[in-house]
């Protein structure tokens, strides 16, 4: 496989020294893997630290901003950040109203942040902990025990960031991450297999006439493989999945994500045909969001994410934020 780096080493080195030259609103510590606002610590406020395995950009260096993380905590490709990272993240932006860690629900992440997060309590820091288990399509998988964290993490960090950003107390920012997760599902598809820079080459095999439904953003194996379908057949299939789990008696945010390698041309006529199947059952999208979000490298495929919303979320939902990867608003 070509790739645009220098060798696999220094792939996640490279690209935060990368982050740092067009992004100078962050401050981006290459050797202990931190990014951090240049604001940070902001006074009064709640800090949100998040942080995974690299592979997933935007995700989540590119969620830190003004509106939603104040600092994330980059692992090596698909391998969880150590605990001292998210100690060091957490001490950086900690403005003495407290730390809510958003943890993917991935076995690493979960152990990593647990400990960092009695660390952290053993220096002073005020620490609160959601995890974000968003997919539907397995109970267990190669990575995790329960339901593995996807799509809906950037959902619980926007909108746990913008109640942050207004000054709300921990446990209110806190009470609402927990309430997003639990309004929030996801259902992935794979068009190929995912290659990282260490192997070089495809991590599974996906012959060109099949795709893999229900697939995790690290290549995980999903629910059942199948001959290739149009975008509609595979919209039908998400949703439903979906919609087997979580019965909206509201609107819903729907995020319509590529994992990496489909074209936004693609991407887009897909959420057409999400939006037609979601009308036919009935269901009501107040926002659309479209695009690369929550990656796996260069697999091609996409994912689908539903949260319920009432007045309050939405209006969480639409307040400014400025990051790398999300902006919109003052």
């Amino acid at each position: 496989m070509k790739m645009l780096i220098n060798v696999p080493e220094t792939v996640v080195a490279d690209a935060l020294r990368g982050v740092a030259a067009a992004h100078p609103e962050l401050t981006v510590d290459v050797d202990n893997r931190v990014v951090i606002r240049k604001d940070a610590p902001v006074a009064g406020k709640v800090a949100l630290v998040s942080g995974g395995g690299a592979g997933h950009e935007p995700l989540h260096v590119g969620f830190v901003g003004r509106g939603m993380l104040d600092g994330a905590c980059p692992g090596e490709v698909f391998t969880s950040p150590v605990p001292d990272q998210m100690v060091r993240a957490a001490a950086a932006v900690d403005s003495g109203a407290g730390v809510l860690f958003i943890v993917k629900n991935y076995t690493g992440d979960v152990l990593n942040f647990d400990m960092a997060a009695e660390l952290a309590e053993d220096e002073g820091i005020q620490v609160a902990k959601v995890l974000v288990n968003d997919d539907v399509a397995v109970t267990d998988s190669l990575y995790t025990a329960g339901r593995r964290g996807t799509g809906g993490t950037l959902f619980v960090e926007k909108i746990a960031g913008a109640l942050a950003e207004e000054g709300a107390p921990l446990e209110r920012v806190e009470s609402v991450a927990r309430q997003v997760n639990e309004v929030t599902r996801s259902f992935g598809v794979a068009l190929t297999a995912v290659s990282t820079p260490a192997k070089g080459s495809p991590t599974f095999d996906l012959p060109a006439g099949e795709l893999e439904l229900g697939i995790g953003i690290h290549g995980e194996p999903g629910r059942e493989r199948r001959a290739m379908m149009t975008s509609g057949e595979i919209a039908e299939f998400a949703v439903d999945a979906i919609l087997d789990d979580l019965r909206p008696n509201g609107p819903v945010l729907l995020l319509v994500n590529g994992m990496g390698a489909t074209p936004l041309l693609e991407l887009y006529g897909f959420n057409a045909e999400v939006h037609r199947v979601l009308a036919a059952r009935g269901v009501s999208v107040a926002r659309t969001l479209v695009g690369n979000y929550v990656t796996s490298l260069d697999a091609a495929g996409a994912s689908v994410t539903l949260c319920q919303v009432d007045d309050e979320l939405l209006r969480l939902w639409d307040a400014p934020v400025s990051t790398p990867g999300l902006r919109w608003g003052a």
